[in-house]
């Protein structure tokens, strides 16, 4: 494992362990879904970056974003960091801080519905 590997798993574990209020109301649904084979890890390093929830098997990332990600240079970031999690193959859903305090039947029904699109690929292959 080299330094840089060594450095991003150090630094997912302290994002887990710093979690966001609406990152961890998340959580505590994710980690239940109903539906086998489904299992999402939080603050993970993909590549270059640190994902908020992935789940390798159906290729899905989660994100959790605050205030600062309208900003138009960490929207662009955001940009870039989605493009290259799709050149990987994975779906990327962005939901606000706010989607998660006040619609979060929605994100729920957002995310379950890629869930269910997510695991109808993989069985395909």
């Amino acid at each position: 494992m080299t330094g840089l590997d060594k450095f991003r798993r150090r630094t997912a574990s302290e994002l887990r362990a710093s979690q966001t209020d609406w990152e961890r109301k998340l959580w505590r649904h994710l980690e239940r879904i109903p539906v086998d084979g489904t299992h999402f890890r939080r603050q993970v390093p993909l590549g270059p970056y640190i994902v908020d929830f992935a789940s390798h098997r159906l290729k899905l990332v989660i994100e959790i974003d605050g205030a600062q990600h309208g900003h138009p240079a960490h929207a662009r970031a955001d940009f870039e960091r989605d493009r290259w999690l799709e050149s990987q193959g994975y779906r990327v859903l962005r939901f606000w801080n706010d989607d998660v305090r006040f619609e979060l039947n929605a994100v729920l029904d957002t995310i379950f519905a890629a869930v269910e699109e997510r695991r109808s690929m993989v069985r395909r292959d």
